[in-house]
């Protein structure tokens, strides 16, 4: 038996297939909130910037560094050390073929068969499924109340065959954002129990909170413990271009070398270019892009009341994510799928972000909204407050 039988179909490929057959009224178009992912292109002046580069870098279109573009991993340092108030250098940086290669990484160089790590739950789904692809056990840590894992739960999680805990601030699924207490306590518990703390930070460009959200680079031997991810998709809309980025010990990093010269060889060139320029020239863009983000996290706010009213629940929200409890008797799987015959929504239930023995995820359901503005929340919320069973 395959390891990739250990594990389940890929989530959004599944929610898509129920879309199959199915037409939808003239007067209501499908909402798709299924996936984490911007639908347009780059910003025209980057795409620009792309063309120039595919026209005139040769480099562009060879093999490069396995652990990523010199320039690039540069400039994540010097801004991330900006950002964070700590002491980042290019060797602590790699870039990666996207953020989930960052972690499939980061698992390879930390982890044997027969080991495990723990996830909080509602847990990012792709990282549990490497897990599982992998032989390494995912020990469930579930959130507490705001969906906040708790320090005092991990602790009696972990066991001598745990190699890591990862997190996910801004959270995927429950969008929310992790107390810098909260980070660092995890971070204490992590290095007294000589364990990793993997910190997957793709949504940081969209925290609503001012200034760094952790303290956890100001610590001088942060690296000792910490292996933080991050994707450039989200940020500069570069989802198909696959470049992400770990931030860990240079020693670490060796260990991830291995396993990325085996899967890719190098990064992307284009992307990693493209990530580059816009790291360089749109500070601004990225900025008006998170406020437009935090507009339609207020619209969620607004609008709930409305479902409220009807016995749901928001249990989280922010950056790309609502994360809701719905009131019916009704598997969460099964009403997602009477969501998109009967109300043209395509989101995600609950029970594809936790294990199948965990009853939570049959109230659960996870809304992606960074494809819809502030009307296309209102009409979400509209249909699903009309909808019943």
């Amino acid at each position: 038996m395959s390891r990739t039988t250990a594990t389940f179909a890929p989530p959004v490929m599944e929610a898509r297939r129920w879309l199959d057959g199915v037409t939808h009224p003239a007067d209501r178009p499908l909402l798709n909130v299924s996936q984490a992912a911007p639908v347009d292109p780059p910003p025209a002046a980057l795409r620009e910037a792309m063309a120039q580069i595919v026209r005139d870098d040769a480099e562009a279109h060879l093999y490069g560094p396995v652990l990523g573009l010199p320039a690039l991993r540069s400039q994540v340092a010097e801004t991330f050390s900006a950002a964070y108030g700590g002491v980042i250098s290019a060797d602590h940086v790699a870039i990666t073929s996207g953020c989930n290669q960052a972690f499939a990484a980061a698992i390879a160089g930390l982890c044997n068969e027969g080991d495990n790590v723990i996830l909080p739950t509602p847990y990012y789904f792709n990282h549990a499924m490497w897990l599982d692809m992998t032989g390494v056990e995912t020990r469930a840590l579930p959130a507490g109340p705001g969906l906040i894992p708790q320090v005092s739960a991990a602790a009696a999680l972990i066991s001598d065959t745990t190699r890591a805990i990862a997190l996910v601030s801004p959270n995927n699924p429950g969008g929310v954002e992790y107390p810098a207490s909260v980070l660092a306590a995890f971070r204490d518990l992590c290095r007294a129990r000589g364990i990793a703390l993997i910190v997957d930070e793709t949504y940081r460009d969209f925290d609503s909170r001012s200034g760094a959200p952790h303290a956890l680079f100001s610590d001088p031997a942060w690296d000792d413990t910490l292996i933080q991810l991050y994707s450039f998709s989200k940020a500069y809309r570069l989802t198909g271009h696959r470049v992400g980025a770990v931030c860990a010990s240079p020693a670490r990093l060796a260990e991830m070398e291995k396993f990325l010269d085996t899967v890719t060889i190098c990064p992307n060139q284009l992307g990693q270019r493209a990530a580059l320029w816009g790291m360089q020239n749109l500070a601004d863009w990225l900025a008006g892009e998170r406020q437009e983000i935090l507009d339609r996290r207020a619209a969620i706010n607004a609008h709930f009341p409305k479902l409220a009213a009807q016995g749901w629940t928001l249990l989280g929200v922010g950056a790309y994510f609502a994360y809701l409890q719905h009131p019916f008797d009704l598997p969460s799987d099964r009403l997602a799928q009477r969501l998109v015959k009967d109300a043209s929504v395509l989101c995600l239930p609950g029970t594809m972000f936790r294990p199948d023995d965990d009853p939570a995820g049959a109230r659960e359901l996870r809304i992606a909204f960074a494809n819809i503005d502030r009307s296309g929340v209102a009409e979400l919320f509209d249909r699903l407050a009309r909808f019943q069973p």
